[in-house]
């Protein structure tokens, strides 16, 4: 409620806020910097910006005459991995697979049922007292594009508002916001006097989806998680979109998770690459290894699976058969054994461990163990 003794608020601006956050402790301006200036880097290039642990996200199904649980589904099953500042880590695999279920979790948009997560040196929403990243905090830092483009947008806003609306709530001033938003869209590649004013309908794909880039760099992130970006684009537009993303990155500072299931865009934009099957890592490792040297069966069938220019290379057998197992009662041991012909009976008895093959390059695979007992343990690490 406003105070009655309080002058009225220009246009745009929301009376006595900046006076409360300051109270509150998160007006940034009471330490001397703007509301919305870039945090510092608190542990240096060799920190991870982002570590993952034993993330786990498991969807109950409920049925019978209570609603009890009666299955769970396990879309992301003990996650682990490291986002390295300053580069563009790529996460592929089938549908299903957990991708976006993995994103939505490093958002926090979704509650996982364990695990932890540090950014830059510091818990996401835990030990708040003692140091740890409150989610208000953890979201300025880290934003997300989504696949679809006018879901994603606010039909009823113009798209400067859309813009300026993160800013303004993180404590910026109208006039401010909005000159914020206007030098996004120009970042961009969308003169602000053309489309400011414009509502999302008034835009094609490739228009809005630069929006959605914009809105998430208006509160100046260091992580920008982008999930399927280009899918929904035309080819020529999807170039555009894809070199405006690795010069933003530059221009911005910015690290990226990129979320695809187009092999050759993400062998484009990333330097490391992550390769999920069934809520699980199967393999990672710099974009080079993973595509010159695929170490897990399922990297192998996905490499494979790309169509190929060349008549002479035409395919006669598909590279994988059958489809996924189901998530709420997936295989024992190696979650891929039912596809692989690799399998033999230890890939059934025990989960294989995650083996380092050096310079970065890690799976999950009986074979890249000496001692797993498989009749070809140790030839991957060979």
């Amino acid at each position: 409620m406003l105070h009655p003794a309080r002058a009225k608020p220009g246009p745009g601006r929301r009376p006595g806020r900046k006076a409360a956050l300051v109270r509150r402790g998160h007006w940034a301006a009471n330490r001397g910097m703007d509301a919305l200036d870039p945090t510092p880097d608190r542990g240096g290039p060799a920190q991870p910006l982002l570590a993952v642990k034993g993330l786990v996200k498991h969807f109950p199904l409920k049925g019978g005459l209570l609603g009890r649980t009666q299955a769970v589904v396990r879309a992301v099953d003990d996650v682990e991995f490291d986002v390295i500042k300053g580069e563009t880590l790529g996460i592929v695999g089938e549908s299903g697979c957990g991708k976006s279920t993995t994103a939505r979790l490093l958002m926090r948009l979704l509650e996982p049922n364990a695990g932890t997560m540090i950014f830059d040196g510091e818990a996401v929403g835990e030990n708040v007292q003692a140091g740890g990243l409150t989610l208000r905090e953890y979201r300025r830092q880290v934003q997300m594009v989504f696949q679809d483009s006018y879901a994603s947008l606010n039909p009823r806003l113009p798209i400067e508002e859309t813009i300026a609306f993160a800013p303004r709530i993180h404590g910026l001033s109208g006039d401010e916001s909005v000159t914020r938003a206007r030098e996004l869209l120009a970042a961009v590649g969308l003169a602000p006097e053309s489309f400011a004013r414009r509502y999302p309908h008034e835009l094609s794909g490739g228009q809005r989806q630069r929006i959605n880039i914009a809105r998430a760099l208006a509160l100046r992130p260091k992580l920008v998680i982008l999930d399927e970006p280009v899918s929904a684009l035309d080819k020529s537009v999807e170039a555009q979109v894809l070199n405006l993303l690795v010069d933003l990155k530059a221009e911005f500072n910015l690290t990226y998770v990129f979320i695809s299931h187009d092999l050759n865009v993400v062998q484009y934009i990333s330097d490391r690459v992550l390769v999920m099957y069934l809520g699980e890592v199967a393999e990672m490792g710099p974009v080079g290894a993973i595509y010159d040297r695929p170490a897990h069966p399922y990297t192998r069938a996905l490499l494979d699976s790309r169509p190929s220019m060349d008549p002479a290379l035409r395919r006669t057998k598909p590279p994988l058969t059958g489809d996924p197992p189901n998530p709420v009662n997936p295989p024992s041991g190696c979650r891929f054994r039912t596809r692989c012909g690799h399998a033999e009976e230890v890939c059934a008895a025990r989960k294989p461990l995650m083996a380092d093959l050096g310079g970065g390059h890690i799976v999950s695979c009986h074979m890249a163990t000496p001692e797993s007992g498989h009749s070809q343990a140790g030839s991957l690490a060979a």
